[in-house]
């Protein structure tokens, strides 16, 4: 159980004090961290320590938790996602303007003025849920993705369940992936690919291996895999590198935002989302996680005529992750985000359809914690 992690929370969110809980995919370990002031402090340099709060638009400033208080404690899952899909009925409203501009896009790129963009819509539901209901509810179906509730008195309370890793980079190890194209799961059925989104994953890896190309060196890359995040299949490539003197904050200008969030050319299809959607993504694809947090390593040696020795090495780690999946609770409200990438191969009914089908991860939340 999580009582001393939840109850510290609910005492934070009572005084309006910030806070975060999270927990890494595929790990047992809820974390939290708590800072005792309301300050608002921001990110600058990324020499900075504590926990990143970033925006889509990288104009915008940073937030940044600074913890003195920060607990871990283990949980286990109780209960497995199912595998049979929630029924809900879907809401219509919005879909001839995300319908229109989704055409937009298209004719941009058939234009050749993009290669690819990424269009996305908001959702508000009436939501009266406790927070940290939703939280444990999201920690016990989405055990693969990197789950959070956050909340800052200036800012909001936002929480997520998202599959995409910006990158983590151990000392000097960098590791990223390129996340994209989107099939719904369906029950006993292999997931197959179509043109449309093999190409879409295939420009973000180009992106991606182009722009660190001159930062980094012994850049290396899996082969593309299909992975399941809840009730939604995508195409993933890994790639990791050893960084050369870059620092962290030249390296996050390339990756952010990838065109798995925003598209390709960056500034154009950046000013197109900005100009075009019609609201403001504020945090949803942004990207969020531990700076600069140390780890501590020991490794025990044999060796001959002597006893084992443990040896202790200390590394700096950053892990970030893109914020997808992710709603806002504001005024009884929860507010979810959704969108998809556009091609020269899209067709806008099936975009529509597959923002229905992101928006699944969390209403399934919503409906069921």
């Amino acid at each position: 159980m999580l009582t001393q992690i939840l109850n510290k929370a609910k005492q934070q969110l009572e005084v309006n004090l910030p806070f975060v809980l999270y927990r890494k995919p595929n790990n047992s370990v809820v974390n939290a961290g708590f800072q005792s002031t309301s300050s608002v402090f921001n990110v600058n340099s990324f020499d900075e320590k504590g926990f990143v709060f970033a925006p889509f638009n990288s104009e915008s400033p940073i937030i940044l938790l600074k913890f003195d208080v920060f607990l871990q404690q283990t949980y286990k899952s109780s209960i497995v996602m199912s595998k049979q899909e929630i029924e809900y009925v879907s809401n219509t409203e919005g879909k001839e303007t995300h319908i229109d501009i989704v055409k937009k896009a298209i004719s941009k790129i058939e234009n050749s003025e993009f290669k690819k963009v990424v269009v996305s819509r908001k959702i508000e539901v009436n939501c009266t849920k406790d927070p940290f209901l939703l939280f444990s509810s999201l920690l016990q179906k989405y055990a693969s993705a990197f789950c959070y509730l956050w909340y800052h008195p200036e800012v909001g309370m936002w929480l997520g369940a998202t599959p995409e890793i910006l990158l983590k980079l151990e000392n000097k190890r960098l590791t990223t992936m390129s996340l994209a194209g989107t099939k719904s799961y369906e029950k006993d059925k292999e997931v197959t690919w179509g043109t449309k989104e093999l190409e879409e994953q295939n420009l973000v890896t180009e992106y991606i291996t182009s722009a660190l190309k001159n930062k980094v060196d012994k850049l290396l890359y899996s082969k593309v895999e299909s992975i399941r995040a809840g009730n939604l299949w995508h195409l993933r490539t890994k790639l990791t590198a050893d960084i050369k003197n870059e620092s962290l904050k030249s390296i996050l200008q390339v990756l952010h935002p990838t065109p798995a969030v925003c598209g390709m050319p960056k500034e154009e299809t950046k000013f197109f989302i900005l100009e075009e959607e019609n609201y403001n993504r504020a945090y949803y694809t942004g990207y969020l996680g531990e700076l600069n947090f140390k780890e501590e390593n020991l490794r025990t040696t044999r060796r001959k005529n002597t006893e084992n020795n443990a040896y202790k090495s200390i590394k700096t780690v950053t892990e970030l992750y893109v914020n997808l999946r992710c709603m806002q609770l504001k005024d009884g409200k929860a507010i979810l985000y959704v969108g998809g990438g556009i091609t020269k191969d899209s067709n806008p009914e099936k975009e529509w359809k597959e923002t229905v089908n992101k928006s699944k991860t969390m209403m399934y939340i919503l409906n069921t914690a």
